[in-house]
């Protein structure tokens, strides 16, 4: 099953988190061996400050087993800052109806390779038609994700193959990396579940939900395996994106109404505490 947290809820699933990033550090950090700060276990990065949506796939036994990363692409995201070598010179895709969909992975160490509900092959399959789902039934048109050629030739056999790629394929730690454009479509959706052969709902229920979250594990008498996060603080680094994101604006600017909504943003950031000093873009460009 699906659990789905973003910024409206992620204070009451801290030990879930907790359990995604310790996943994501052991498939990046470890199996990959991708370049990722890992710090008690735990791979964290600075756009997880930046309020991202979690689609996380959860076994009968209520552990995470899968999970994805969903960003907008109109502020800072990974494409654009952290695999720009990717884009081999093209500018970084942005728009309202464009996600970047990142961290895809899988506990392999959990789940047999089998077909049954329990399976890597119907877990994959799972979080990817409900990351399409979820990023469809938000008004979210397509989704770049970066990958692997693992992860492409998965995408391909589950009838959910890419239909675009932007920029070329990049060494990336012990494999290469690449972008891939899907369409969060009705048909593609469908093929997914009709390869893996995934029916009905498949996000929790309420009651579910409940039992999922801190208070609830805690009313369960379950212990966390380390002490709850408090809410992810805004990362030194964060700042010079948003930074250089503003002003990226302002030089693109290509008429003065253009110009004055970039200026806008940086004020409307600089009220919020978001970017750092007080000058005007207007006097820093």
């Amino acid at each position: 099953m699906i659990i789905v947290i973003d910024g409206t809820n992620r204070h009451r699933y801290t030990q879930l988190l907790d359990e995604m990033y310790a996943l994501r550090a052991r498939v990046f950090g470890q199996r990959l061996g991708w370049e990722v700060d890992i710090k008690d276990g735990l791979e964290i990065d600075q756009y997880d400050a930046l309020d991202p949506a979690y689609v996380i796939g959860i076994n009968d036994d209520n552990k995470v087993v899968s999970c994805v990363r969903a960003l907008q692409t109109t502020g800072p995201h990974m494409l654009s800052d952290v695999f720009s070598s990717i884009l081999d010179g093209q500018p970084p895709m942005r728009s309202a109806t464009l996600w970047e969909s990142t961290r895809f992975c899988v506990d392999t160490d959990a789940l047999d390779r089998g077909n049954s509900r329990n399976s890597i092959s119907y877990a994959t399959c799972e979080l990817m038609a409900a990351s399409l789902e979820y990023a469809r039934d938000s008004g979210i048109s397509d989704i770049v994700t970066v990958i692997d050629p693992v992860m492409n030739r998965v995408l391909k056999r589950s009838d959910c193959a890419p239909y675009g790629y932007v920029g070329k394929t990049t060494p990336m730690g012990k494999v290469a990396a690449m972008a891939a454009l899907l369409d969060c479509s009705d048909d593609r959706i469908a093929r997914i579940r009709n390869f893996a052969g995934v029916q009905g709902n498949v996000f929790v229920d309420t009651e579910r939900e409940r039992a999922l979250s801190d208070a609830g594990r805690e009313a369960a008498g379950v212990a966390p395996a380390r002490a709850a996060m408090t809410e992810p603080t805004q990362p030194q680094d964060t700042y010079a994106l948003l930074q250089d994101y503003c002003i990226d604006q302002v030089l693109d600017a290509s008429s003065t109404d253009e110009h004055n909504a970039a200026q806008r943003l940086n004020n409307i950031l600089l009220e919020a505490g978001l970017l750092k000093g007080s000058k005007s873009l207007l006097k820093v460009c």
